[in-house]
């Protein structure tokens, strides 16, 4: 990706995620350093650090993206709008255009093959979700949309989207069509939405 704006800029962050990537899909994570990264990528250390606090940022980068489509699903609901008809909308959304955070973009296999291999990766997935289900907390306890337990219904919506993406990963780590992963993606994603309207509806 050609760097078109000043070093410090989010094409220089785009370019290091895309350089770091590489590099530990090629060669495993623990294999690469942010040195090797860095020198990649064209940048100094203290560029990566400046973008990327923790290595493992550089490969889960996609945090800030997840919790703002979090969010506005939630704020962006009209009067008595349901935010679980919202997040299911999101959901599925995601699936069908194949976006990175539905586990079935181009490249899905092998950024789930370097999570697999990797403990500090998959440590820091699980607390990316331990934060979005804080955030999704926060959200809606400012304006609660139901009369249960929000704190509750973030963690069953976190968990289960997080048990789709697991048996997604599971499946095509086992060579399932990708066809068929996607398949099995949106039903999941139905039932789950499902269970958690029988438990929280009106």
């Amino acid at each position: 990706m050609p760097r078109t704006g000043s070093r410090g800029g989010p094409q220089t962050r785009a370019k290091i995620a895309e350089v770091a990537s590489g590099l530990f899909v090629e060669r495993g994570f623990e294999a690469v350093t942010v040195a090797d990264v860095a020198k990649a990528a064209g940048v100094s250390s203290v560029t990566v650090f400046k973008h990327f606090p923790r290595k493992e940022d550089l490969f889960l980068d996609r945090q800030a993206e997840a919790e703002e489509l979090l969010l506005t699903a939630v704020r962006d609901r009209g009067p008595g709008g349901d935010v679980l008809v919202l997040l299911r909308d999101l959901t599925l959304k995601l699936a069908d255009d194949r976006h990175p955070l539905s586990g079935l973009a181009d490249g899905a296999l092998s950024f789930f093959q370097t999570v697999a291999a990797s403990p500090s990766l998959a440590n820091r997935a699980r607390e990316i979700a331990a934060g979005l289900q804080r955030a999704l907390t926060d959200e809606l306890e400012r304006e609660p949309a139901y009369p249960g337990d929000i704190p509750l219904l973030a963690a069953f919506f976190i968990a289960g989207y997080t048990a789709v993406l697991v048996d997604t990963a599971r499946r095509q780590l086992a060579g399932e069509p990708l066809e068929s992963v996607a398949e099995a993606h949106r039903a999941r994603l139905k039932r789950l939405c499902d269970a958690l309207e029988k438990i929280y509806a009106h």
